[in-house]
């Protein structure tokens, strides 16, 4: 009788082999299971300790930055008491540099190029396997291949030693990409899941009253008019909500545990890279770990067939096919975003800010470690700071919204003049009265951590108000393809901040003065952002879906239709 009535409440597939089994509570499962196994990379590896491991691993190999014949670490071992000095007092040669491919590069920017190549790469993936996630057997396939390879990257630190250090910047391309796609890919299928979600009391269905509450469901934005889509936004926000959430505090705990790992290692002595290779060994057996669930949970969930017109079974035809239809898809999508003024304008700033959000805090880890003097212990405990504060600005900024009646774009821009605090009061350092003091300007170690709060507590509202506020503007039935505008534009520009903030690093051999280029960089695109008319915009991206929907035979719209709001997932922006 129950299987009677799961049949009957299965919508209508879409397309041949289309899976429209009912979502079952299992299966919810391990979509979250995904989200604590990655995030915990995200927040421990790419946000805490990779940048560390990194510059520790050239720092040994380097030389000082004052004579360039010096070791590094012959410095450390002869300037115990020197620590103890005022910035004030102090030269401006803590810089390391070492080679690299036959150039003098210091740590610090070492690290920053890295990371710059590595979102670089990722935005490359991101373009050229988003269809084949889109379409045909592979969304899971990828996801646990995604999953697994980086899980892998991350445990293999273990064995990366200061003379290695050059394979240790492969492995934090390959973890990094592996993220940034997986993550995407995960996403792809949250709208799966609420399409074929049976609303019933049934034990093996998830009702939407079982799912916690969301601060956006308070928004009045919706991709779409239709009530049926609206409730499918409510739905997936929760799910989307709660898998954030879950994932955050596993974050969180695991990295208690990576202090408690580097305080015992502490009391030992090993190598001083050993400790923070154990920690990013532990993040890697986490993420391989927590994927397991998702393999055996998750169910394939396969994408409507490419339409590639190819004959035959040719693997590597069908691979260039897909890629193909990748960048064309990304191609026609800019040529209709350049028609929609609003869209355009948000996407420059959208450009300039994910790059200055992604530099901040990269920028922000170096300058703990290298001119705070700053040990690993401290630095988990600034990330422990800034995830704390982001959960915290998550629910407080609604409420800031609200009660101050702020449009979307105004919120935007209060999060972005916060911001502007960060750079702004490192630059108090080069002004010699507040050296004279030995404390303001982020000269000590313990000025970092209110900083790190407001930089947690902006990005708690930021990246879904920015989301929701592209929403408008995008034509009904194309959220798909400009959400993958969207994170492409976030991947892309995110490789160009660090990559100047190296060069910074290289003239002047100190990090300080790369505060100047992100208060700039944060700055620049509040006006665009306030500049953004969102009615306009939206009654602009109606007329245009109406043009496209003329332009079109009604059978190629009906067939785009189902493989956007399928795909609809598929390419936004991780939080």
């Amino acid at each position: 009788m129950e299987d009677g009535e799961a049949a009957q409440s299965q919508r209508r597939p879409r397309y041949a082999g289309e899976d429209v089994s009912p979502t079952s509570s299992q299966e919810l499962k391990g979509f979250y299971a995904y989200g604590v196994a990655a995030e915990v990379f995200a927040v421990c590896g790419v946000g805490s300790f990779l940048p560390v491991t990194l510059e520790q691993l050239a720092r040994e190999r380097g030389v000082l930055w004052s004579d360039k014949t010096t070791s590094c670490m012959a410095k450390k071992a002869a300037e115990t008491g020197a620590r103890l000095l005022s910035r004030a007092a102090e030269k401006d040669n803590n810089q390391c540099v070492v080679n690299v491919l036959g150039a003098e590069i210091t740590t610090s920017s070492f690290a920053m190029y890295t990371f710059s190549l590595a979102v670089f790469v990722q935005a490359l993936a991101l373009v050229f396997f988003s269809s084949v996630a889109d379409h045909g057997n592979y969304r899971k396939k990828l996801l646990l291949g995604f999953g697994f390879t980086g899980a892998t990257s991350s445990m293999l630190f273990l064995l990366v030693i200061p003379k290695l250090f050059i394979v240790g910047s492969i492995l934090v391309i390959i973890g990094v990409t592996c993220l940034g796609s997986s993550f995407v890919i995960l996403n792809s299928f949250l709208p799966l899941l609420v399409a074929n979600m049976v609303p019933n009391r049934d034990s093996s269905s998830v009702p939407m009253d079982d799912l916690p509450p969301t601060y956006e469901e308070s928004s009045n934005h919706t991709f779409g008019a239709r009530k049926s889509d609206s409730s499918a936004l409510k739905l997936s926000t929760k799910i989307s909500s709660k898998g954030v959430g879950i994932g955050y505090m596993a974050a969180v705990f695991v990295q208690i545990l990576s202090i408690l790992l580097l305080f015992l290692m502490s009391k030992t002595s090993v190598s001083s890279t050993l400790p923070l290779r154990l920690v990013l060994f532990l993040v890697g057996v986490w993420w391989f770990a927590f994927t397991i669930p998702s393999s055996l949970w998750l169910r394939d969930r396969p994408g409507p067939p490419l339409r590639t017109g190819i004959s035959g079974t040719s693997k590597l035809r069908s691979c260039l096919a897909y890629i193909s239809f990748a960048c064309l898809s990304l191609w026609k999508t800019i040529k209709v975003a350049l028609k929609l003024r609003q869209a355009v304008i948000f996407l420059i700033a959208w450009f300039l800010l994910s790059d200055a959000v992604a530099t901040v805090s990269g920028t922000a880890i170096l300058f703990a470690r290298t001119e705070l003097r700053m040990g690993t212990v401290a630095i988990a405990l600034l990330s422990i700071t800034v995830t704390s504060s982001g959960i915290a600005g998550a629910f407080v900024w609604p409420v800031i919204s609200r009660r101050y009646a702020l449009k979307t774009n105004r919120t935007i821009v209060a999060c972005i003049a916060l911001m502007e605090i960060i750079p702004l009061y490192g630059l108090l350092g080069f002004l010699p009265f507040v050296k004279s003091w030995g404390v303001g300007g982020l000269q000590k170690a313990w000025e970092i951590y209110p900083l790190g709060f407001i930089h947690g507590f902006v990005m708690g509202g930021l990246s879904s108000y920015c989301r929701s506020f592209f929403g408008l503007l995008i034509p009904p039935g194309s959220e798909a393809a400009f959400y993958a505008l969207y994170a492409i534009t976030d991947k892309g520009s995110s490789a160009v901040g660090p990559a100047i903030v190296g060069m910074i690093v290289d003239a002047t051999g100190q990090i300080r003065p790369a505060f100047l280029f992100l208060a700039v960089l944060i700055a620049l695109p509040g006006p665009l952002i306030w500049m953004v008319d969102a009615e306009k915009g939206q009654a602009d991206a109606v007329r245009m879906a109406g043009v496209m929907k003329n332009g079109a035979g009604e059978e190629e719209l009906d067939d785009r239709d189902e493989g956007l709001q399928e795909a609809e997932g598929l390419m936004r922006d991780h939080d």
